[in-house]
């Protein structure tokens, strides 16, 4: 009789199954931007480019700054002491007609005794003038720009005695104030001293003592 012990049988654990999948790899992190050659050349050329469109820009501003002698210019000088009362001249000031009237006693009279509350642009004769005798406006319509009649004899004058012009209908009479048609404002008076008697400087502010 065979008194050999059976050996009891190992029971086989189940074999885990393996993970086909491959292990996810965390992403490196990208290192900072370096500052290249081509970097530096580009930014040196955009410094070099506002320099030099600087340098280019100062000449044509500087240009545009009126030196002593243009603006001499804007000043003009215009002996007066051969006018005689009802006469008018035109001189030139900054590229403008400067209508230059002496005016008579009657015809200072009846602008200054009328009534201003109706008209187009409302303004005392005695705020557009230094002296009654003399009117200085710039002789250009504040309709469209166009030079009115007015500064010879024979021109034609208008109901009132002042300038009339013709491209529209605006008359003005003899303080420059529009009486009639489609000009919006006064015949504007420009800056102007007198230097003495005889002597009238168009271009500077006459001083006004308070």
């Amino acid at each position: 009789m065979n008194t050999k012990k059976a050996t009891p049988k190992t029971a086989k654990r189940p074999l885990k199954a393996k993970n086909s999948s491959p292990k996810k790899t965390p992403l490196a992190k990208k290192p900072p931007p370096q500052k290249t050659r081509r970097d530096f050349l580009i930014l040196a050329s955009g410094a070099a480019g506002a320099v030099g469109a600087g340098s280019f820009l100062y000449p044509f501003i500087s240009s545009m700054s009126p030196a002593a002698d243009v603006a001499a210019a804007a000043e003009v000088e215009v002996d007066i002491k051969s006018l005689q009362v009802g006469q008018a001249i035109t001189v030139m000031w900054r590229g403008k007609p400067i209508f230059i009237r002496r005016r008579t006693p009657e015809e200072i009279k009846s602008v200054q005794e009328t009534d201003v509350t109706a008209f187009i642009d409302p303004e005392l004769d005695k705020d557009r003038i230094q002296k009654p005798e003399w009117l200085i406006v710039i002789g250009v319509c504040t309709h469209l720009g166009c030079v009115p009649s007015g500064q010879k004899p024979t021109d034609t004058r208008g109901k009132y005695g002042g300038w009339f012009c013709p491209c529209h209908g605006s008359v003005y009479d003899v303080s420059g104030r529009v009486r009639k048609g489609p000009a919006p404002k006064n015949l504007y008076v420009p800056p102007y001293i007198f230097v003495d008697d005889t002597t009238l400087r168009i271009g500077q502010e006459a001083t006004v003592n308070v």
